[in-house]
């Protein structure tokens, strides 16, 4: 964080002035945030100002109105990873950043990040630190007033806890994810994201474990902040959403316009019928086991499975969640130079110790993977590809081409 800070410094503390809203958790982060920040977009609408509860306000919250939330202001949102290009990471009210407007930022930033370099006791900014601030400096070139925020990893030391007091912080849930970097506890990883927690903000949650909870409730007392738990049930990234707006004083028709524009590319996106293809980011125990009870919300006759998990997953924790109820399994790699495919040799053989009739199918290459998948699944099938948002995001453009996203400034 120090070491984004300093360039930050440089820049000018792009950063200050706006209303955060801060996101952490284990699954569901980039949803919860892309559907909080659609029904900001919608309370901006004149289809939603003209209700009634316009200005309302739910007891005890900011009116949106008075917050500044009126016509004409802007909502600014940060997310990662990008699925398939680099302009996903920025939203600002319904489009994406124009690809020229990003290069211009890098330009202007390309200065002042080699002062960072030459001063900084911190070292060089990161991909995700750059990336952040490049965030940081198109928000205030757009006047945004509120900035959702997706942390990254974590949430005591993700590069996005540089913000000094958020309007409202929550986590989704706590699971085992990136066990190298918060610790290999459930304790340790709800202790790094409660890092979010800050004097002055409101805390919300659809973590359910008791023991979890209780810590969250015990950094909440200390900082004198208030705590909210919200019901999970029936979907728990749409029931925080609706809390955070709710906390926002967000009348109930901007809510509901904007979670029926609210999507995202790679959750459990239906790419195509005859045979049903569906693309998920899935990457972890949670996430993948999150994905398999929404597969019964579908119908279909076979599952035909690509699958390629990072290196650094626990494999044999997540994908007995999803080798059961596949008819045929295909592991393969994700193209991202940076990370490491986990082996696909060990993910067959684990494979089949949980279905030993099995007889998974092993490609280098992850378009030959697509191309044998659609070939095997018939039209009343279902052909699933998961286990990371690299591999979601490389095959995705088998449908949505890289340059119809950088052009409509949509990744739809």
């Amino acid at each position: 964080i120090e070491r984004l800070r300093c360039l930050l410094k440089i820049l000018g503390d792009p950063h200050k002035n706006f209303k955060f809203i801060h996101i952490t958790g284990t699954a569901g982060k980039g949803t919860t945030a892309n559907t909080l920040h659609e029904i900001l977009t919608a309370a901006g609408s004149p289809r939603s100002r003209s209700s009634p509860r316009w200005r309302a306000g739910a007891a005890g919250s900011p009116r949106f109105g008075e917050a500044g939330g009126e016509a004409g202001k802007r909502v600014g949102s940060y997310f990662s990873p990008h699925p398939t290009t680099a302009i996903e990471r920025i939203k600002v009210n319904r489009r994406l950043v124009a690809p020229a407007e990003l290069v211009a930022l890098v330009e202007k930033l390309k200065p002042f990040l080699k002062e960072a370099i030459l001063k900084s006791p911190y070292g060089h900014p990161s991909y995700f630190e750059t990336f952040l601030a490049l965030a940081f400096l198109y928000f205030k070139q757009k006047k945004c007033e509120y900035v959702i925020l997706e942390a990254g990893l974590g949430g005591r030391h993700d590069a996005t806890n540089v913000i000094a007091q958020p309007l409202l912080c929550a986590i989704t849930n706590i699971n085992h994810d990136h066990l190298e970097v918060l610790g290999k506890s459930l304790k340790k990883i709800a202790l790094d994201k409660a890092g979010i927690i800050k004097k002055g903000s409101v805390f919300l949650t659809t973590e359910s474990r008791s023991s979890i909870l209780k810590l969250f409730k015990k950094e909440c007392q200390r900082l004198k902040v208030p705590f909210v738990l919200v019901a999970p049930e029936p979907n728990p990234n749409l029931a925080l959403a609706k809390a955070l707006a709710q906390k926002l004083g967000l009348s109930r028709q901007a809510i509901d316009l904007g979670v029926r524009r609210a999507k995202l590319p790679c959750r459990f996106e239906i790419m195509q019928k005859r045979p049903l293809v569906i693309i998920d980011g899935s990457h972890n125990p949670a996430k993948i086991k999150f994905l398999t009870e929404r597969l019964k919300e579908v119908s279909f006759k076979k599952l035909v499975a690509i699958v390629g998990l990072a290196g650094d997953k626990d494999f044999k924790k997540s994908l007995p969640h999803l080798i059961p109820l596949c008819d045929q399994l295909i592991f393969t790699r994700f193209l991202m130079p940076y990370r490491k495919t986990a082996d696909l040799e060990k993910m067959a053989a684990f494979s089949r110790t949980i279905r030993p009739n099995t007889k998974p199918l092993i490609f280098l290459d992850p378009y030959q993977a697509l191309k044998a998948g659609l070939k095997l699944a018939r039209p009343q099938d279902c052909l699933l590809i998961c286990g990371s948002f690299f591999l979601a995001g490389e095959l995705r453009t088998h449908w949505i081409k890289e340059e119809q996203i950088l052009r409509k400034r949509s990744s739809f």
